[in-house]
């Protein structure tokens, strides 16, 4: 069996306590805590950002703190500076998109590589319109568009999955990547204080077992004087489902190894890679 991750590799991700209001202030904490990361643990390789970590997240604030994503937008500039410092694959986590030519605003990821060049991008797939009683109401439609793309990248080490937040909960995106021979699934996200104690660590290790690989939630950290409560509880759980780091509630930073064994044992042990029955379903990877 083959490596479809090719070393053992440390992660690190960043429950950053940023989404204020100050886009400057945001983009420079990322940047004090992606560099403390890998000064603490400086064989970190991959480093990854929560969802909307330079804006508040809210409807109404999405347009006014969108960036047309290229060399010249702020959090473009910040964050390739950091990777080819560094010398890291970053994912950016996530930020509000302008689509100049439909005039369209997209939750979009940003991913670099240790040079700093962009490798690629993922559009929020699945838009977070959801209506609990007694819980939560919020429609990202009101003033989001969802990509159509699946994605998948590859690095240094091999190939990445990208999803953000709600993404998570349509198991089809983690599949297609999985079976492009994707080692991690990676979902910068920010599930709230309803959704999160429910379904966050239920989805993370569901993808994670469904796949066969490491999936990694990244989430701002909560904050009770925003409007969004984020749930916190930035986690990385291993091919077995098993929950090998996991943050608490404030900001911090978290780091996994992630190990090529681990993935291609478990497989060989429990091999529902080479049983599946497409005579019976489709792949949806097709």
């Amino acid at each position: 069996m083959s490596k479809i991750l090719s070393q053992k590799i440390k992660v690190a991700l960043i429950q950053l306590a940023g989404s204020t209001a100050d886009k400057n202030a945001n983009l420079q904490r990322a940047t004090h805590l992606i560099e403390k990361a890998v000064k603490d643990q400086p064989e970190t390789k991959l480093v990854v950002l929560p969802e909307c970590f330079n804006s508040p997240y809210a409807t109404d604030k999405f347009r006014e703190y969108a960036e047309v994503i290229g060399p010249d937008s702020q959090s473009y500039k910040v964050l390739s500076a950091v990777a080819q410092k560094l010398k890291i694959i970053l994912v950016g986590g996530s930020i509000p998109e302008l689509e100049p030519k439909t005039n369209k605003i997209y939750n979009t990821s940003m991913v670099f590589n240790e040079n700093g060049e962009l490798i690629g991008t993922h559009k929020k797939a699945h838009l977070f319109d959801i209506d609990i009683p007694n819980g939560i109401t919020f429609k990202e439609s009101d003033s989001l568009t969802g990509g159509d793309k699946a994605t998948t990248l590859d690095t240094t080490y091999g190939k990445i999955g990208l999803g953000i937040c709600y993404d998570t909960r349509f198991p089809e995106l983690a599949m297609i990547s999985a079976r492009k021979g994707a080692f991690a699934m990676i979902y910068p996200g920010a599930f709230n204080t309803v959704t999160g104690p429910m379904h966050w660590k239920l989805l993370a290790r569901s993808r994670a077992i469904d796949n066969q690989i490491y999936t990694l939630f990244c989430s701002p950290a909560r904050n009770l004087e925003s409007t969004y409560h984020a749930y916190g509880h930035s986690l990385v759980v291993n091919p077995r489902g098993d929950v090998i780091a996991e943050a608490g509630e404030g900001e911090e930073i978290i780091y996994a190894d992630l190990d090529p064994a681990d993935i291609q044992v478990f497989r060989q042990g429990v091999p529902i890679t080479t049983q599946r029955r497409f005579d019976i379903y489709k792949d949806v990877s097709k």
